[in-house]
This record gives C-alpha cells, structure tokens and sequence, in this order.
C-alpha cells in the first residue's frame, strides 16, 4: 500500500500541533512555577534578528492549515496574527487542528500532482503538491516548532526530545 498526500501531510500536522501544544502549556507552567509572567515568554527569541516564540507559533499553524487546504484545492483560510497569551496561542492551535480534522482522504486525490503557486516576500512560489508538501510545507512546519521548543528550552523549561516528538 502507498503513502497517500492525505496521510503524509494531515495526521503529521495535527501531531506536530498537539506536541506543540503541549510543550506551550509545559513552558507556561515552568514561567508561573518561577514566579514570571507566563506571556513574557512569548517574546522571547534566540537571537535579535529572529521571529520571537508567538510568531514561530502563529507561522507553524499557517503552514499547517494553509499547506492543507492548499493541497485539498480549497483557499486558505485567514487568520490574523494578534495572539498576545499563551490562551490565546492555545485557542489558535485548537482551531487548526479543528480545521485540519475537517479535510477528508478524498480532497487529497490527486494533488501530488496538483498545481500550487503563491505569493511571498521573495515573490511568487509554484510546486507540484508532492513538491510542496515535502520540501515546503513539512520543512517549514518542523523548523518553526522546532524554533518554538527550542524558545522555551533555552528559558529553562524542563522539556525532551520526547515532548517534540510525543507519545
């Protein structure tokens, strides 16, 4: 049996998000356990120049829910970019997840071969949907949750390899 588009983008996207989720609650825990503001955390970076905690996380569920519908042939949904508490990224996280969970096996037929293209900074983007899925969107999806562990392991959360990868 082969590997459907379906099966190798929408249960590791879920999977990626709920570990994710799980490590944000383990980093607010650790912030409250210490006496600290929990949210302070969220804008934490690991050098200046890069994204801080929130916005590894807002781009994470991007990749996650827009490589989805991408890949189904439906338009990505928006959303905006304005969490400021770990609630907040949780109820960000519980909502693509729910939108994930929607797509069925059979939007993904096909899309292997399906045409993506779309617009960047860097300019306009175009894949096949293997393309995309494999050297796009998975790539991009575990360097931002990645990041995002690394955020909080860097503040002294007592978190683990298996945490990222989960049960």
């Amino acid at each position: 049996m082969s590997l459907s588009m379906y099966d190798a983008s929408v249960p590791v996207f879920v999977r990626v998000l709920r570990n994710l989720d799980q490590v944000l609650a383990k980093g607010e825990a650790h912030a409250r356990d210490k006496g600290a503001d929990p949210d302070t955390l969220l804008q934490s970076r690991l050098i200046f120049d890069m994204l801080p905690l929130v916005r590894q996380v807002q781009i994470a569920t991007d990749m996650a829910t827009r490589g989805a519908s991408r890949l189904a042939g439906v338009e990505p949904r928006s959303v905006e970019d304005n969490e400021t508490t770990f609630e907040q990224l949780h109820a960000r996280i519980a909502g693509a997840i729910a939108h994930l969970e929607g797509f069925t096996p059979a939007q993904f037929e096909g899309s292997e071969t399906r045409a993506v293209s779309f617009k960047t900074r860097a300019g306009e983007l175009k894949f096949d949907g293997q393309g995309y899925l494999l050297t796009y969107v998975l790539p991009n999806l575990y360097f931002h949750a990645t990041t995002a562990y690394n955020l909080l392991r860097r503040n002294g959360v007592g978190i683990g390899k298996t945490d990222f990868l989960g049960g």
